[in-house]
């Protein structure tokens, strides 16, 4: 077991010891299903808080060699489906927190060749046999090691999208960080499937994907994942139940997700703390994004400031998010900063209407809060 290369189950028995333990592990007869195909590369965006990290520890812990999970998954939802036993801790997993590497270095080369010199040694460490060409890169001695063993790898990158999110007009770092994870597993033979978890989808430059080998699945389209998003309605009463909570008023607080197929889908985080707690209240707005909500807000791009209004009055927004780029900078239109509000989770997207509109009471304060309080000090929109 490895720090990177077969992590282990640690961190999802944690998730699975916790009080509030949401059984999501269908998601993975999905990736079973799509292991070794032209569908292999998964990404997967989603708001903070929304269940992304346990997903890939999940992933991870019941793929990776390092471990024995069947304790872990023999009485979860899963343990049910045929192909359970078949790929069960049958994988070397490779496992990159790309947050994790960026704050340690703060720079894009230093961060790239410190994941290729530490997953490169632990690789070398494993497979001491071969006979690796010096100076090779990550991506080459993966290839030497499929070339001499047939080893395919499942790869699960958290957080892939911390470049744009914090390095925002760092054009060139963002470039050379696509690259490198293109480098890494495009048209690869050694890539059983690639798990990646973030805010964003992919970026784009123009109207195509830099990394277009991955299946994309976000707030405007979670597709056949759209019941792994977040709490739904059934799981939310059953919850309300236990803990003997009201669940119209936690309806009220927390549910407003449209998915596919999924009319109610809940905000996990804020479902979780009112229970836990006993108090239904606004959990999920009071941390780091609700100061960018107001940066975004402030800027009253188009319009951005009535239509706000609009919304508030519970009415619903067309808008094209086409022309989103995928990044937090790149704007042309009221509508990109609504796609990006969508997809930070502040805004609900119905499909079929193709319209913006606020979920619930909890996001319905936070907004009302950022129309009150914008950079004119305290003026209000309208």
């Amino acid at each position: 077991m490895g720090i990177y290369l077969n992590p282990g189950n640690m961190g999802f028995r944690e998730s699975v010891s916790s009080e509030i333990y949401i059984d999501k592990s269908e998601l993975i007869a999905f990736t079973n299903r799509v292991l070794g195909t032209e569908q292999k590369n998964l990404c997967v965006s989603r708001p903070r808080r929304f269940g992304k990290s346990m997903a890939a520890k999940m992933l991870a812990a019941y793929y990776s060699r390092g471990c024995d999970s069947d304790e872990l998954f023999c009485k979860l939802k899963i343990a049910d489906t045929a192909s359970y036993r078949v790929y069960l801790n049958q994988y070397p997993v490779i496992f990159l927190n790309m947050q994790s590497f960026l704050r340690e270095t703060h720079d894009i080369e230093r961060m790239t060749e410190r994941i290729s010199g530490h997953v490169g040694r632990e690789l070398k460490k494993a497979y001491p046999d071969i006979d690796y060409y010096e100076e090779s890169g990550l991506s080459e001695i993966l290839d030497q090691i499929f070339a001499e063993k047939e080893e395919q790898f499942v790869f699960i990158i958290d957080e892939w999208d911390c470049v744009f999110r914090e390095k925002k007009d760092h054009k060139e770092d963002q470039a050379k960080y696509l690259d490198f994870l293109r480098s890494l597993l495009k048209d690869k033979s050694y890539v059983a499937l690639a798990y990646m978890t973030g805010i964003l989808p992919i970026k784009k430059y123009g109207s195509h994907s830099a990394l277009n080998m991955f299946e994309e699945y976000s707030m405007i389209d979670q597709g056949r994942l759209s019941e792994f998003t977040g709490f739904t309605e059934e799981e939310v009463k059953q919850l309300c139940v236990r803990y003997q909570m009201d669940f119209q008023e936690i309806k009220r607080w927390y549910d407003g997700y449209h998915m596919s197929g999924w009319e109610h889908i809940y905000n996990p985080r804020s479902v979780v703390a009112a229970m836990l707690s006993g108090k239904i209240s606004n959990y999920w707005t009071k941390t780091e994004t609700y100061e960018a909500l107001k940066r975004y807000i402030d800027m009253d791009f188009d319009g951005l400031r009535q239509s706000v209004l609009v919304l508030l009055s519970g009415d619903g927004i067309n808008v094209n998010t086409q022309t989103f780029q995928n990044d937090m900078t790149s704007f042309s239109c009221r509508d990109d900063i609504l796609t990006l509000l969508i997809h930070l989770g502040y805004l609900g997207y119905d499909e079929k209407k193709q319209q913006v509109f606020i979920p619930n009471y909890e996001v319905s304060k936070g907004l009302e809060s950022c129309r009150q309080t914008g950079d004119g000090g305290g003026t209000e929109m309208g």
